[in-house]
């Protein structure tokens, strides 16, 4: 029996979670998936109630007693510097060694597309690394606070970390049958981290002969994804690189409400969030767009191995959208509940995934 913590979080992480567990246990009940669920009390209200953001003990429990996580959301105005985020978030990626952040960003209807010239179908899955690069915190200043300040960020990559998240890419092509693999980087400048990432790209691309391969540059890259991004299908990439990119190709394929990712490494733990953030501005309203939320339990499904249940929580997604149940950001009226109602509803009626 999979054993999944649930980490509501702030701000509207707390609304769009209680929608995923809705559909989880009505999913427990009509499928017969055994998932436990148990929320865990870590955000902002417990930083502020007694300083703790996450304990080393909570992190072993999190490795050693559960088998995924559902993430709402983590940001407050009360904690200015984050900090409880930082070691939450950031803290699982790295002490977990979830390397692997997947970003699958699927147009469900032609209206949701910002670009005027708007592609029949959209399918844009990135593969950003996870768990190095500039996220690492290395680095520091100097003289600081004067008009000689110096300060550097480290970004380090190593090949071991280079290679894995490379892989996963083109198995991932190779398993689902997608034709194209594209690396991104900024090798004409990064000479020495872009040239490892190319030199990998090439020695594991060789194994899959039958995927065609190309490299960008990041910034030509983030021009192409909005002039033609029905060119390109499963993206590669580093873990800034990749935070930039999937937020673009988010955005193309109907914005961030709609976005969900995995936290990955593959066969030990998981790690599911929707993409967008706390959104403190409208907390607590009952209006924040539970889809992308949704959406991870989708992915959850398929990472479990019930991947038909999981086409049918996506197809109740697109339905929701062409019928027009949806939260004012795109277009209709219902609440955040309602949106969450209707979906597990929709399921429950036994619809199959290809409507």
């Amino acid at each position: 029996m999979p054993r999944i913590a649930l980490i509501p979080g702030d701000g509207i992480g707390v609304e769009v979670v209680r929608e995923a567990r809705r559909l989880l246990e009505a999913l427990n009940d009509s499928e017969s998936i055994n998932f436990e669920l148990v929320e865990w009390d870590l955000g902002a209200d417990r930083y502020l109630r007694d300083g703790t953001t996450i304990t080393d003990d909570e992190f072993r429990s999190l490795s050693d007693d559960y088998d995924a996580v559902l993430l709402g959301a983590l940001g407050d105005p009360r904690v200015p510097g984050n900090e409880h985020a930082k070691d939450i978030l950031l803290g699982m990626r790295f002490k977990l060694d979830l390397y692997v952040n997947f970003r699958p960003c699927v147009l469900l209807a032609p209206e949701l597309c910002p670009l005027r010239d708007v592609p029949g179908s959209l399918r844009l899955e990135t593969f950003r690394e996870n768990t190095e690069g500039a996220y690492t915190g290395m680095g520091g200043s100097f003289k600081t606070g004067t008009p000689d300040e110096v300060a550097i960020e480290e970004d380090v990559n190593t090949r071991k970390g280079v290679e894995r998240i490379i892989r996963a890419a083109f198995e991932f092509a190779h398993t689902r049958g997608r034709e194209r693999v594209t690396l991104v980087d900024k090798s004409n400048v990064q000479r020495h981290v872009g040239g490892l990432y190319r030199r990998v790209f090439a020695e594991v691309g060789e194994g899959y002969p039958d995927i065609a391969q190309d490299a960008m540059y990041v910034d030509a890259m983030a021009m192409d994804l909005v002039r033609r991004p029905e060119r390109y299908q499963v993206i590669v990439t580093s873990n800034l690189f990749g935070d930039i990119i999937s937020d673009l190709a988010a955005e193309i394929t109907g914005g961030l409400g709609l976005a969900p990712s995995a936290n990955m490494n593959p066969g030990r733990q998981a790690l599911f969030e929707p993409v967008h953030g706390s959104a403190p501005d409208i907390a607590g309203q009952n209006k924040a767009n539970p889809i992308g939320a949704i959406r991870c339990v989708g992915l959850m499904l398929d990472y479990f191995g019930h991947a038909e249940i999981g086409e049918r929580v996506e197809a109740a997604v697109a339905a929701s959208v062409r019928e027009g149940r949806t939260t004012p950001d795109l277009g209709g009226d219902l609440s955040t509940e309602d949106v969450g109602q209707w979906i597990s509803a929709h399921i429950a009626k036994g619809t199959p995934a290809s409507t």
